[in-house]
């Protein structure tokens, strides 16, 4: 029975991937020190005899020591994630985003690990033209300090080839969507479905910007099959992880949700302060791990509005749930 560490796991993604490593049969052991105070994220796990929690910090050696004994396997997800997080917290982004993750992937070695997954994202590609479309070989152009510490991890991972005796991958991951007992609402799909199905007016910026988009129950399942493939397919390579399916502009997405609530109100204004623009090519993953979403944006559309419809997410605070500020100093 293989042991992953997930660093990281009581985040938006972990706390999915959590779920389904657990389901799959695996132990699962997280390493979080709650940066967002999500601290009851990790609530539905406690009690699970194949389950264990270590707060902490993802540099500081005695924890890292304690975290990984046992462990066949990481998967890293920790940091500050996104844009206006890294923008308002740069010191401390720089000191976990550069410092913390190359210091925790410099550790790894000499662990017996079988992989390190180390999860990246498709903001590396930045601006591109509308015609072109980016796979893993495709220039870099990050545009955020977020996504310029995610280049900067992957240089130095892909740098160690021939020097650590584990096989680190790199997932370059689409926006995420999709419900999760850390949720956001600063992720586009669950924003705008939040802020229409509550009565607001939305308004969009640059409406015709493309992003890919992926289901966290897809990142996961990704995830679980990285771990089991074959080394010679995944070992330093880099993998654009979502499907062609979910390529959308905005404007695309609201029209979805328009389609099911067509009583809503939203307006358009370009020159926002985010030019990101990419359309991905996601290819390589289907044809190297056989790996296509199972979820579409219409799904996670459908399961958000059912469940702010049931009342789950009744409370003053809850356009509040994202990363719009840490816990940490």
């Amino acid at each position: 029975m293989k042991t992953v560490l997930v660093v990281g796991g009581a985040g938006y993604i972990g706390s999915v991937l959590t779920g389904h490593l657990l389901v799959e049969g695996y132990k699962v052991v997280v390493l979080d020190n709650f940066v967002y105070a999500n601290n009851q994220c990790v609530l539905p796990y406690i009690g699970n005899e194949r389950y264990r929690f270590i707060y902490g910090d993802l540099s500081d050696v005695r924890t890292l020591t304690h975290a990984m004994q046992g462990v066949s396997d990481i998967v890293i997800l920790a940091g500050l994630v996104g844009d206006p997080i890294t923008k308002r917290y740069p010191e401390i982004s720089h000191r976990v985003n550069d410092i913390g993750i190359q210091k925790l992937l410099a550790f790894c070695n000499g662990k017996n690990l079988n992989r390190v997954v180390f999860v990246s994202t498709c903001s590396n590609y930045g601006l591109i033209k509308e015609n072109e479309l980016a796979d893993e070989n495709f220039e870099l152009n990050p545009l955020s300090l977020y996504a310029k510490s995610k280049v900067a991890a992957e240089k130095y991972i892909l740098g160690m080839k021939g020097t650590v005796d584990f096989s680190p991958i790199i997932l370059r991951f689409a926006t995420a969507f999709g419900l999760s007992p850390r949720m956001r609402f600063d992720l586009t799909v669950s924003e705008f479905v939040l802020d229409l199905a509550s009565g607001k007016e939305l308004l969009v910026y640059d409406p015709d910007t493309w992003r890919p988009y992926c289901h966290v129950k897809d990142f996961a399942r990704l995830i679980s099959q990285v771990l089991v493939a074959r080394s010679d397919v995944v070992s330093f390579e880099v993998f654009n992880a979502g499907g062609d399916l979910n390529n959308y502009t905005k404007r695309g997405i609201v029209e979805l949700i328009l389609a099911k609530r067509p009583e809503c109100t939203v307006k358009y204004q370009q020159h926002g302060s985010d030019p990101r623009n990419y359309r991905v090519n996601f290819s390589k993953v289907r044809e190297r791990l056989g790996f296509t979403p199972e979820f579409s944006v219409s799904d996670g559309i459908d399961e958000l509005l059912a469940a702010i419809e049931s009342r789950i997410f009744d409370g003053p605070n809850v356009s509040r749930l994202g990363n719009f500020e840490v816990s940490i100093s």
